[in-house]
């Protein structure tokens, strides 16, 4: 059990970049971007390809973020000046970023097996497993990702991109450019995004060219899942729950993977987190159904 819980931990802590990029789009910019599936093997594509081709990691993970700001600042572009709504933008760019995708790799995988990775000097220092190393790495960059994001939206610039996802009329009311900011958060959102794919592809020692399939999924339920566990808490808070409810989701999906009861294949696994996605988007209209009853049953109660 407790393998299970360190490797669910490792997977959350990196998988939580990716959810906070999903953050950006869905929660600040209230867009569901679909991109992400493919900016996050992107990020891998990357770094990988670097990496093998003698990159120090650093700058091969550095690249993938650029590489992921990019690709957001086109689906921003996209949706901003072209007037294609959220939801075609991100399937215009998901489509279009398989070929590119291709293209960087050169073939549909990379292994990065022996590679010098982000991760091998501490793992070869510490000789603790490859778990312990990743964890402390990548906490170590969320906690980074968080300072970073939480001081950046308070400042004006920070605080006109969340207005425009809470009123687009009213900031554009009041002088604020919501096309630049929408951009603006695409931009950072997919680059999170990248880092993420490339924090996974080192991780696991291979990039490959479907590894994006699901993103958007796990995204949004370990959002939910943070929301919904800790709910209405100041922004970096909220930010910080992201980290908790990845590492929730991950441990949910490798128990059901690990139970002895019935036999599961890999490929089940888009199902089941499917279904979990489905369960957790319910969670919060559930907790208002339970909270209505209790009250029409205090209010009875009463008379």
């Amino acid at each position: 059990m407790l393998d299970i819980i360190i490797s669910s931990l490792a997977q959350g802590v990196v998988w939580a970049i990716m959810a906070i990029g999903v953050f950006i789009t869905y929660r600040l910019l209230n867009i569901a971007d679909m991109s992400a599936e493919a900016v996050f093997p992107l990020g891998g594509a990357v770094s990988a390809i670097m990496i093998t081709n003698g990159a120090n990691p650093l700058v091969a993970t550095a690249f993938a973020i650029v590489a992921g700001g990019l690709a957001g600042m086109v689906a921003g572009l996209i949706h901003t000046k072209m007037k294609i709504p959220p939801l075609l933008t991100g399937i215009l760019v998901l489509t279009g970023l398989y070929t590119v995708n291709m293209h960087v790799m050169g073939r549909p995988n990379i292994a990065l097996i022996g590679a010098n990775t982000i991760f091998k000097g501490m793992t070869d220092y510490l000789a603790l497993g490859r778990n312990i190393p990743v964890i402390i790495i990548a906490l170590i960059i969320v906690a980074l990702i968080i300072l970073i994001l939480n001081a950046f939206l308070h400042t004006e610039i920070g605080l006109a991109l969340r207005s425009t996802g809470d009123n687009e009329q009213m900031s554009q009311a009041n002088g604020i450019n919501t096309d630049r900011m929408k951009i603006l958060g695409y931009m950072i959102g997919n680059g999170l995004i990248a880092l993420a794919g490339s924090l996974v592809a080192q991780k696991d020692g291979f990039a490959d060219i479907g590894m994006g399939t699901g993103t958007i999924v796990i995204g949004m339920s370990s959002l939910i899942i943070a929301e919904v566990i800790i709910p209405n808490q100041p922004l970096g808070i909220r930010l910080s729950t992201i980290v908790m409810g990845s590492f929730i989701y991950r441990i949910i999906i490798d128990l059901i993977l690990n139970q002895k009861y019935f036999k599961v294949e890999p490929y089940d696994i888009k199902l089941f987190s499917a279904v979990l996605l489905g369960l957790v988007l319910f969670l919060p209209e559930m907790k208002k159904q339970f909270a209505k009853r209790r009250r029409n049953g205090q209010l009875t109660g009463g008379k």
